[in-house]
């Protein structure tokens, strides 16, 4: 029997296994930087297959670094996420309720993510089998990813060195945007990443204006006070979206997205608020749109602070460059792909996702699920029909940040296809929920997990026993990284991930373990079946 057979077989045994590891992590659903049960769950299954594994890798306690050797030889590493995203909270259901014992604002896997980590899992450990029986010399690494949804820990890991010296990376990720499903990238590969939080502290209110002239105290209640750091985020908020237009022209597919960490002391009381955080993303082809983002957000936020008689503390979560390609490895990934073939769906599959269509009220598809989920596309096809949208200066689209590992070793970034349904003509769009109803349905997201698995396996296997594949690969990867084309960090390599910020997260309370926005009947979605 071949390696790559022998590696297949042990996934095919493996199916129930892996369909319940990944319905634990699925129902997990921690979100970024605390991540702190996916991350054990990882840690003790990879130590159980004989992985020395350093927890709390770069400083990050929910991130991990695993490794087994065979013997010298070449180096190969895949890596998993396992962060879910607030607001997402779902069943495993075919209709609209959230996860037992939870409010929808709870978070889930929308991607997802339980899947990736576990179909990388399934071809590490699936080609560690193989070089068991065949006696292939070599070493696995196997990394664990956090807080991707905030492009939070791989920045950190190539910042400390965890990427360096080795020979491959497979990246591989759930996917549907068309047209890279069940593929590999090409040329264009995800654009440049970068977070900042706006930290507004208002810590002398009192030195804002005299009291009134006949008040004992210098805060009193009818004196004029300082506007405070509420006062200052929702500044920034709303000349953020009054400048939008001003700080790039339309055109490359750019994107800016904010949330709130922080407001005030909730309390309504006439102090000043004191502190008030809001985190801006962007998400652009190339670095020059990134930086004139971060100018005008830096400046709007200085004024914002002005105004409110605040302090203003600004902090990266992430700051990414675009990503390399590397055509040898693409390549080979795609033809293992083709050897396995796309995810199929089978009967139960087909009968679920026909009762979702039935229980929003649509007449039940017989092929429900989106065709290019079960096709496969040659990565060239789809670099054309990807470039047929896009205009011609533009080498970069979205983001992910995978793109800084293609900076310290050849990367091959793996599509398989993930659950989607077909649309009827005329259909607005599937709510948010289906989606991620489908990524906890084992008939459904199981083909995923186990095409990826067979498909990471064979790759790595060829690369630890083809030298002249690592030799390509790192040609490929020394012209693309070098000389006029090279790109220095964008981060200190002393930059730590901002883990002490107050990320959403579980709470551990008299009440027990719930989300940090309890579950309350007035804030109910009175059209959900689970109001």
């Amino acid at each position: 029997m071949s390696y790559t057979n022998t590696a297949f077989a042990w996934i095919e045994r493996q199916r129930d296994a892996l369909s319940a590891w990944h319905r634990t992590i699925w129902e997990y659903a921690e979100p970024a930087w605390r991540e702190y049960r996916s991350a054990a769950w990882f840690i003790a299954r990879l130590r159980a297959a004989g992985f020395e594994v350093e927890e709390a890798s770069g400083g990050m306690p929910t991130a991990f670094a695993a490794r087994w050797s065979n013997g010298a030889g070449a180096c190969v590493a895949g890596y998993a996420e396992y962060d879910a995203v607030p607001g997402n909270c779902q069943a495993a259901a075919t209709r609209r309720a959230p996860r037992a014992g939870l409010s929808e604002h709870a978070a889930g896997h929308t991607d997802p993510h339980s899947a990736l980590g576990i179909g990388a899992l399934a071809g590490i450990l699936a080609a560690q089998h193989a070089m068991q029986t065949h006696g292939i010399a070599g070493t696995l690494k196997f990394f664990g990813e956090p807080a991707e949804k905030v492009q939070g820990s791989k920045l950190v890991h190539g910042l400390r060195g965890y990427y360096d010296g080795l020979d491959a990376i497979v990246s591989f990720h759930p996917f549907y945007m068309l047209p890279l499903c069940n593929t590999t990238r090409w040329d264009t590969h995800c654009g440049a990443y970068a977070s900042r939080i706006y930290s507004f502290v208002c810590d002398q209110p009192e030195t804002w204006s005299q009291a009134a002239g006949d008040s004992p105290i210098a805060a009193s209640h009818s004196s004029a006070r300082a506007p405070g750091a509420n006062v200052a985020l929702f500044t920034m908020y709303s000349m953020g979206k009054s400048t939008l237009e001003s700080m790039l022209a339309h055109t490359g597919g750019w994107s800016l997205n904010e949330a709130i960490l922080t407001a005030g002391q909730a309390t309504a009381d006439n102090l000043a608020a004191q502190l008030a955080q809001i985190n801006y993303a962007w998400r652009t082809p190339d670095l020059g749109m990134a930086n004139a983002i971060l100018e005008i957000l830096d400046r709007n936020a200085d004024h914002a602070a002005a105004i409110a008689h605040c302090r203003v503390v600004k902090r990266w979560v992430s700051r990414t460059r675009p990503g390399v390609a590397n055509h040898t490895l693409a390549a080979l990934a795609y033809r293992r792909l083709e050897t396995v073939g796309a995810p199929r769906y089978g009967e139960e599959a087909v009968r679920l996702a026909r009762e979702i269509q039935s229980n929003l009220g649509m007449e039940p598809m017989d092929r429900p699920f989106l065709p290019a989920c079960e096709t496969l596309i040659d990565p060239r096809e789809a670099e054309r029909q990807l470039r047929a949208q896009m205009p011609a200066w533009q080498t970069n689209w979205t983001s992910d940040d995978y793109v800084e590992m293609t900076w310290y070793a050849p990367t091959v970034r793996l599509y398989i296809g993930r659950p989607m349904l077909a649309a009827p003509a005329g259909y607005s769009g599937y709510p948010a929920w289906v989606a991620n109803a489908l990524g906890g349905l084992a008939p459904c997201i199981d083909p995923t997990v186990q095409v990826a698995g067979k498909t990471i396996a064979a790759t790595l296997l060829d690369v630890l026993t083809d030298p002249a594949v690592r030799a390509a690969a790192r040609r490929e990867f020394d012209e693309r990284t070098g000389g006029s084309h090279h790109l220095a960090p964008l981060l200190p390599k002393d930059f730590a991930a901002p883990i002490d910020y107050r990320w959403p997260e579980y709470v551990e309370t008299a009440r027990g373990r719930e989300w940090g926005i309890p579950r309350t009947a007035d804030l109910e979605d009175p059209t959900s079946p689970a109001a």
